[in-house]
């Protein structure tokens, strides 16, 4: 491909040679001759003048470079675009598999792919170019709209709505029941679980992803939101769209959780929480209550600010301990000569 092609596909602006040949695209320390790769910043700068790398796409001119440069105003999304166009290849359609079990009752769009092994249950429906890959199971009356990717062995239970272009990675769980119990007669009773799912179009769920059903009502994922793996959201959540939830995180039912907020690793959100559109949650803290729009950090959230000097604080701590002690001595001296 010409380097005067990829800057047409990316709406790119080239300095040096278009005609060059670019055969890949790569990180600047696995980039080889013939390759393109992209510099989001200054950080790499020097590896990047040392890469086998042909040719370079960024987000203004670098001066010194003796490189082909690409310059657009996104440099990592055009990587990623390139990524898909040198190695992301189509999923051909391979039919319906006969040893996958289709219902009689369910619709089937064109162009889907059934791998073996799957099982599609009463009134079930699929969009036209989803593949359903060995092992998934679909459960009765739940939908699957167009050009889905469902990978082996995800499980989308009864009464599961799915838009188009979802990605559900390998043994997600999507519909299980919500986690609900009363405590009568010495036991915890279980409360049935009869609401179900909404998982709007572009969401990406992770591998070993469990998102439960509603008690009643639904359970609500937003569109273009993108799940890590083992993520786990409870009965009656909404999350709106395009949110980003990190590895580990556990979702509490009942919350909601705003358009764009960013939950990193391992939060916990605690039940009936509320967390404002736009907020970032640091990695292994505890969400809770109604959260306002701002950053947080810490076991206990609060402002990334205050974290950073409770933190400094909490360094110190033996420290001060020590001249705590010391005071309370020279007090307890002086006061014993009075």
């Amino acid at each position: 491909m010409k380097l005067k092609d990829i800057a047409n596909l990316i709406g790119g602006e080239i300095i040096g040679d278009g005609q060059l040949d670019i055969t890949g695209a790569a990180g600047i320390s696995d980039a080889k001759e013939g390759d393109i790769t992209f510099l989001s910043g200054t950080k790499l700068l020097n590896e990047l003048k040392n890469s086998k790398a042909s040719a370079v796409i960024v987000k203004g001119y670098v001066k010194g470079l003796e490189k082909p440069q690409i310059i657009t105003k996104n440099p990592h999304y055009a990587f990623a675009q390139l990524l898909s166009r040198f190695y992301v290849k189509p999923h051909p359609c391979m039919g319906i598999s006969k040893n996958a079990f289709v219902s009689d009752t369910a619709i089937i769009g064109q162009d889907v792919t059934i791998y073996p092994f799957a099982y599609i249950s009463d009134g079930v429906n699929i969009g036209s170019g989803t593949v359903i890959y060995p092992g998934v199971f679909i459960g009765k009356n739940s939908s699957i709209g167009e050009k889905c990717l469902i990978y082996p062995n995800v499980a989308v239970r009864e009464g599961v709505a799915i838009g188009s272009r979802v990605i559900i990675h390998a043994n997600a769980v999507i519909g299980s029941d919500g986690f609900g119990y009363v405590f009568e007669d010495g036991m915890h009773q279980k409360i049935p679980q009869v609401g179900g799912v909404i998982i709007e179009n572009d969401v990406e769920i992770g591998a070993n992803v469990t998102i439960d059903r509603a008690t009643t009502g639904n359970t609500v994922i937003g569109k273009g939101t993108k799940i890590d793996n083992l993520v786990q959201i409870g009965h009656n959540v909404t999350v709106g769209k395009n949110v980003i939830l990190v590895a580990q995180v556990g979702i509490a039912g009942s919350s909601k959780i705003g358009d764009g907020v960013i939950l990193g690793g391992q939060v916990g959100v605690a039940d009936h929480t509320t967390i404002e559109a736009g907020t970032m949650i640091g990695a292994k803290s505890g969400a809770m209550g109604e959260m306002k729009r701002n950053v947080y950090s810490g076991m206990l959230p609060m402002p990334h600010r205050e974290w950073l000097k409770a933190m400094a604080v909490f360094a110190k701590l033996p420290e001060l301990y020590k001249k705590v002690k010391e005071l309370e001595e020279k007090i307890g001296r002086e006061n014993g000569r009075h």
